[in-house]
């Protein structure tokens, strides 16, 4: 049970990126791609977490860059052409993590 967990958790952080990058922007999928892997950054604020790694931690609203009023800034994000690629990638990034806290 706990490999099928990491599998979709993964899964949706790495591959669901590359299927909205390559249909929903297929002129620019790659730089799309890219931008949407970048977003997995805000887990750098699981450094501030003491132990950093803890796999039977809920991520959602424990760290920083992974509470609500986060996730309202990343839907803000969507309503901007500059930024909505931005935006997808950390609002899909904040629902892969609420999908792996319902395993805990």
């Amino acid at each position: 049970m706990e490999i099928l967990r990491i599998a979709i958790h993964f899964g949706l952080h790495i591959i669901a990126p590359f299927f909205i990058a390559y249909f929903f922007f297929n002129k620019n999928w790659k730089l799309a791609y890219i931008l949407m892997l970048l977003t997995m950054l805000i887990d750098l604020d699981h450094l501030l977490a003491t132990p950093i790694f803890d796999p039977n931690r809920c991520s959602i609203n424990f760290h920083p860059l992974h509470t609500y009023w986060a996730l309202a800034v990343y839907i803000g994000l969507l309503f901007f052409k500059r930024t909505r690629i931005i935006g997808i990638g950390l609002v899909l990034h904040i629902i892969t993590d609420a999908l792996d806290c319902l395993w805990l």
